[in-house]
């Protein structure tokens, strides 16, 4: 299970380097091999490569009517590999399409990681707790 935030600064050709803290797992987990894809939250979905495939052959099942929604998620997938560095290259569209320039938000969620844009992940944070907690998480407390 993935957790916690890491701030990162991708570098001018556009890689980011996994933490540490996760890199050690991805490589024993899925050697390394890695597929990032579009959320139409305005993030990247970060997938080991194994738990991807399970989603990919959900998301190839689904029916016409949910095209658009398969489009977005295996129309943008990219496979990735670690460098020897534990850097991965965020391909140009897919950095364009979540406003990834510089500072990143890498965000461990539970199976797979979020990439987001710092400040828009800033904000995006700002909106949920101005609009109060959901009905579905009435009952949860710490």
């Amino acid at each position: 299970m993935f957790q916690g935030a890491s701030a990162i600064n991708l570098d001018a050709k556009g890689r980011m380097s996994v933490p540490a803290k996760h890199r050690d797992a991805l490589i024993q987990q899925c050697e390394g091999r890695m597929t990032l894809t579009k959320h139409p939250h305005g993030c990247l979905l970060f997938f080991p490569r194994p738990v991807w495939e399970q989603h990919r052959e959900q998301i190839a099942a689904w029916p016409m009517s949910a095209r658009a929604w398969q489009r977005i998620f295996l129309g943008n997938a990219s496979d990735v590999e670690m460098d020897g560095s534990g850097r991965v290259l965020i391909a140009p569209e897919l950095r364009s399409a979540a406003g990834l320039e510089k500072e990143v938000m890498m965000l461990g969620m539970g199976s797979h990681f979020e990439i987001w844009d710092a400040a828009r992940l800033a904000a995006d944070e700002a909106t949920a707790v101005a609009g109060g907690m959901p009905d579905a998480l009435s009952n949860f407390s710490f």
